[in-house]
């Protein structure tokens, strides 16, 4: 790996949290090139308010009221950035010395407004290079007035009080980075499972109201947009396919090759394909229940 440059860049780093202590402190250190960082906690209580500070990074504290704005959107609106470019990162995940360089040099561009990052799972031990997963594009560094996260109008259902399956819509013009962010969301089964119990609920109450009442301020599914916009058209239409839970696990372990991940892609796809049948079950509760 190339070594770090003293020099601090032009840039803000926003990092929301809440009882992050376990990956805080690793997650400062990787992007420490940056002049500021600003860490927005939701009244943490392990600790992570210290750790934060002793990185030398800003705090401050988020109290939701249950309605918008969300965490990263009230970040964006409300602290007085320093700096005209943000990179946000989420506590697990590391900025490493490749992407640092590739983010220097972007942050210089006069003609690009926002960049996608891409995002490298672990699981199980190992890094997913497959399954869908990998490369995972995410609009993560932007001209922080440019930029703002969706907003999909549901109630709290286990999602918190932060952005996480939203995405940022940005009034300008993007690029690509290639060198990949670490991510190590799913250290093992237990934490995947957890997680996406809570967002198997998100997934289904949003399509849910996606479907009954879209607005301006959700990205759009079209296939004639951005790839993040076919991307949620070719979402929409398989909500509507039979055998979903099953059909999932071919697109991840075939059509993707999730099998070129050996045992983890096979625990991936199939941890995906339960995944999908929680989506399927929730949101016939939810109509059932709007119905009744």
């Amino acid at each position: 790996m190339s070594e770090r440059s003293d020099v601090r860049a032009p840039l803000s780093v926003l990092v929301p949290v809440k009882n992050e202590a376990t990956n805080l402190r690793d997650c400062l250190a990787s992007v420490a090139f940056a002049r500021e960082t600003v860490v927005v906690d939701s009244g943490s209580t392990d600790g992570t308010q210290a750790i934060a500070r002793s990185a030398g990074a800003q705090v401050v504290q988020f109290a939701w009221n249950g309605k918008f704005p969300r965490k990263k959107n009230w970040a964006l609106e409300n602290i007085p950035w320093h700096n005209e470019w943000v990179l946000i990162v989420d506590a697990d995940e590391r900025v490493t010395p490749e992407l640092e360089r590739e983010i220097r040099g972007a942050i210089r561009r006069t003609d690009v407004d926002g960049f996608y990052l891409n995002r490298r799972f672990w699981f199980l031990d190992g890094w997913i290079n497959h399954c869908g997963y990998f490369p995972s594009w995410n609009l993560r560094l932007f001209r922080h007035r440019l930029g703002r996260y969706e907003q999909i109008d549901i109630d709290d259902v286990l999602s918190g009080d932060n952005e996480v399956h939203e995405h940022v819509l940005l009034n300008g013009r993007t690029e690509y980075l290639s060198a990949p962010m670490e991510h190590y969301a799913f250290p093992d089964a237990a934490t995947f499972v957890e997680k996406h119990n809570r967002y198997s609920t998100w997934e289904a109450a949003a399509f849910v109201r996606l479907h009954q009442r879209p607005n301006e301020k959700t990205l759009r599914a079209t296939p004639f947009g951005t790839a993040l916009e076919r991307k949620r058209w070719l979402r929409k239409l398989a909500m509507s396919t039979p055998f979903r839970p099953s059909l999932r696990f071919l697109y991840h372990y075939i059509w993707k090759q999730g099998f070129r991940d050996g045992y983890r892609g096979w625990v991936l796809c199939r941890l995906l394909a339960w995944y999908e049948r929680l989506i399927v079950l929730k949101q016939r509760e939810m109509k059932a229940g709007a119905s009744g």
